[in-house]
């Protein structure tokens, strides 16, 4: 199973922690991301790839990767 990194980010986009998430695949892995990060902002990264970039508001998509 993939190996990805979770990197919680504070309000200018600097990494407040990380965790590992194990998953099958992005999605899985996206899905677990969301719930740990609670909607708040955050990158995902399955080694040197990012996975998704996330950060709440109006005019931020959901997936930017």
């Amino acid at each position: 199973m993939p190996n990805y990194r979770l990197y919680r980010l504070d309000g200018a986009g600097k990494i407040m922690n990380a965790e590992w998430i194990e998953a099958g695949g992005d999605d899985d892995a996206l899905a677990e991301a969301r719930q740990r990060a609670a909607m708040g902002s955050f990158e995902l990264w399955d080694k040197n790839r990012l996975v998704e970039r996330y950060r709440p508001g109006p005019s931020s998509p959901l997936r930017t990767a």
